[in-house]
Order: structure tokens, then C-alpha cells, then sequence
């Protein structure tokens, strides 16, 4: 198929407004109308690979949507992310998106691949409730992948001072002598609900050691944040610094009794 019918088949398939431009042997770039929610318009190229066609993004989606601190590989975005490849038969190539074009059906390939990039550049327009629900997600999987699930008890509260699950633990991480209650806190109310928690263990005199992971601890009520402060034993200002974040988890948390 020479490149006058496959730009015919992009326009048929898609839209009109699209147009095909030689750069290069074999690569092409795909002007579209589609564009981020900045303004800029989607990076499509359509290029040959051991002699079969495929359309691209170079790496340009995931690259355009971090500038604007999207995070695309944990929680709920990331599941939307791995939908949308699936849906439209998109490999992720370690951040490059293709799509091989088969049977030679190019327009059916383009509007598949503009499809599974909006898919995933709607993630961005979530509201701060919505993300704060991947922060969740991000807290779970990170404690799930860094803690023993043998020790690990989500959502815990203790039958004999709290039977009407009151006072919630996020995390509870069994230790010999004294078990660590891991808190998350995205919210005014949350960081709240870790004081008065950690306060109440205290007047029952339950040993334990406490950490907060924040969301980011500066969108938190000051006076909140001073509250907890002064009962919680180690805090996190956000989920960030994984590295450091998960060291003191292994040496600290995990390695003591």
C-alpha cells in the first residue's frame, strides 16, 4: 500500500483532518488533531520494523503526561493504563507505545491507537478526590510489596478496646514485643481520625510504634498536622522518596523486635 492510500485510509477511518509525513526511510510522522489537555498534540509516527509497519509514540505520552506529575504506574491510573493497552492491543514497550498495523488495515490501527492514548491521557483530568483514591491504592501495594503478608493486617482494629471498629489501624505490622500501625493520610480528616487513634491506644496503654505516610503533607491542616505530631513516632511527608522510604521500612520496622 503506497503512503497516498494509507493517509486515504487514516482519513476515512479516523478523520479528515490528518495528514502523513515522510521523515525519513520508512518513518512517517501522523499529524492528528488530537491533543493533550495543554494543547499539545499527540506524538503519532508510523514506522517499519524488520519490514512490517507499526504505528508509535516514541515514548512521548508517558513522557508529556510526568511533566505534569501523572503518576501512570501505581493505583488506579495504572490499572486504566494496562486496560487501555489491553482494550486496543497496544504493547508498552518500556514507555514506547506501539501498535502493529495488521493486514495491512491502517485506519483501523490509528483510530485504536489514538483511542487507547486518549484512554489514558484522561487519567490526568481526575479530580484531587479521585486521585486521592490512587494514593490508597499506591499505600496498599506499596506496604503489600515491601512487608511480609504474614505480618501485615489491613484495616485492623483491636476487639477488646474497639469492637465497633472505631478507631481503624491502616496497616497493623506484627512485631515480637511491639506491633507497628502504619497510618495513610490524604486528608485533614484522616490525619485527624491517626491522632485520635494513636490516643487512644495510648490511654489503654497498648505498646506499639507508629508511622504516617502522607499524600503530600502540605496540603494537610497545620494544626492537624502538629496534632499528630506530637503521637506519632515516624512520618513520611509523601509516598516520593520510595527508596529511602522503603530502607527504613527493612532495617527499622521489619528488622525489629
Amino acid at each position: 500500500m503506497i503512503t497516498t492510500d494509507i493517509a486515504r485510509d487514516f482519513r476515512e477511518k479516523v478523520c479528515r483532518e490528518i495528514d502523513l509525513q515522510r521523515e525519513g526511510v520508512d518513518r512517517y510522522i501522523v499529524y492528528t488533531p488530537f491533543a493533550f489537555d495543554d494543547g499539545d498534540h499527540y506524538v503519532i509516527l508510523l514506522r517499519q520494523e524488520a519490514g512490517k509497519w507499526l504505528l508509535t509514540d516514541e515514548g512521548h505520552t508517558f513522557m508529556h503526561l510526568s511533566y505534569s506529575e501523572v503518576d501512570l504506574a501505581q493505583g488506579a491510573r495504572a490499572g486504566i493504563v494496562d486496560q487501555a493497552l489491553a482494550t486496543h492491543r497496544v504493547e508498552n514497550r518500556s514507555g514506547e507505545l506501539c501498535l502493529p498495523v495488521s493486514d495491512e488495515a491502517f485506519g483501523d490501527a490509528l483510530f485504536s491507537f489514538v483511542q487507547a492514548i486518549s484512554r489514558i491521557c484522561s487519567t490526568s483530568l481526575w479530580t484531587h478526590d479521585r486521585v486521592r483514591s490512587t494514593f490508597l491504592d499506591d499505600f496498599r501495594r506499596f506496604l503489600e510489596s515491601t512487608v511480609p503478608s504474614q505480618r501485615a493486617a489491613f484495616d485492623y482494629s483491636d476487639p477488646e478496646i474497639d469492637p465497633e471498629k472505631i478507631y481503624t489501624i491502616d496497616c497493623r505490622i506484627n512485631g515480637t514485643k511491639k506491633p507497628w500501625f502504619v497510618f495513610a493520610v490524604n486528608s485533614d480528616a484522616r490525619c485527624r481520625d491517626a491522632t485520635i487513634s494513636c490516643l487512644t491506644f495510648e490511654r489503654h496503654k497498648r505498646p506499639f510504634r507508629s508511622i504516617a505516610l502522607f499524600e503530600d503533607q502540605t496540603a494537610i491542616n497545620r494544626k492537624a498536622v502538629a496534632q499528630l505530631t506530637d503521637v506519632i513516632g515516624k512520618a513520611f511527608s509523601s509516598l516520593g522518596d520510595r527508596d529511602r522510604i522503603t530502607t527504613f521500612f527493612r532495617e527499622d520496622v521489619l528488622g525489629s523486635t
